[in-house]
């Protein structure tokens, strides 16, 4: 087996385009990412980190890492463990600044028990997630409003939506990380909000790949729940998405948050994988 670590981009997904796209779907994260690092370059604040293993070229494992953010793992193998640990070694060696993982759950926890004993920290689940996807909308009860376009205007509005968002549901926020994603996502135009006199939900659209898309950043401010509003706001926009082209849309949800499990599988998404991301802190650390 072979270890090989990418100095960008460009160069990864070479090795690894073709075989991510053959199941693009559930690929979405790793791929999208990837893809996102390549064309977007000058605007990472942290040099991305890109890695696989190979036996006779045959693509075994697969890591990118985009600092702070956790590494994302990759592979197609029922037997994986040997390409895992030399993985590991191998970063170890090169002192990957490791804060988080997630994969499939079996392969993140390994990675995760691992790591800790290689480098003398804890880790512990930061959250579970379930991948779906989505090619057809369902039809859903009309609901009052309608889906537009964030536009600066909504700047203030957003960050704090985006805020709330990071602090519910990723169990971390960052009020000015927040203005930045709603900055950089209206002026992307990657942000809609849905309009009921005022605006009272948001979803955004992240990570293209060739034939899909995710959805991302959902968030109905607590006022406003138990109306529809949620539904409509990402059935609009995934309308809205395959109308423009797209074969599929995908998005995560948390596992432990039965409600939005429902609501996307009531718009016609359907569960594809799922996905257990971990955090590590040194040894005696809190977590608050």
């Amino acid at each position: 087996m072979l270890a090989t670590f990418y100095p960008n981009a460009h160069k990864f997904l070479a090795k690894t385009q073709a075989i991510l796209e053959a199941n693009e779907a559930a690929n979405n994260l790793i791929l999208g990412l990837t893809l996102r690092v390549n064309h977007y370059l000058p605007l990472a604040q942290h040099p991305p980190y890109f890695a696989t293993i190979t036996h006779h070229d045959e693509l075994l494992l697969a890591a990118i890492m985009t600092p702070p953010r956790p590494m994302v793992l990759y592979t197609r193998l029922s037997d994986w463990r040997e390409a895992l640990n030399l993985f590991i070694q191998e970063a170890a060696l090169r002192q990957w600044p490791v804060f988080g993982i997630t994969g499939p759950p079996p392969l993140s926890e390994a990675f995760a028990v691992a790591w800790a004993s290689l480098t003398g920290t804890t880790y512990r689940v930061q959250i579970r997630n379930r991948l779906y996807e989505l090619r057809r909308v369902n039809s859903i009860p009309s609901v009052p409003g309608y889906l537009r376009l964030a536009t600066a205007a909504d700047l203030e509005l957003i960050a704090q939506w985006t805020f709330a968002f990071q602090t519910e549901a990723l169990q971390r926020g960052d009020l000015a990380e927040a203005h930045e994603v709603a900055r950089y996502k209206i002026s992307e135009q990657e942000l809609y909000l849905w309009e009921d006199g005022q605006p009272v939900c948001m979803a955004g659209q992240s990570r293209p790949t060739r034939n899909g898309i995710c959805i991302s950043l959902v968030y109905t401010p607590p006022e406003w729940r138990g109306r529809g509003y949620a539904t409509a706001c990402v059935a609009g926009l995934s309308q809205l998405l395959l109308d423009s082209g797209r074969k599929f849309c995908v998005l995560f949800t948390d596992l432990a948050n039965p409600t939005s499990n429902h609501i996307y599988q009531t718009i016609g998404y359907k569960p594809i994988g799922d996905f257990t991301e971990y955090a590590f802190e040194k040894a005696g650390a809190s977590p608050l």
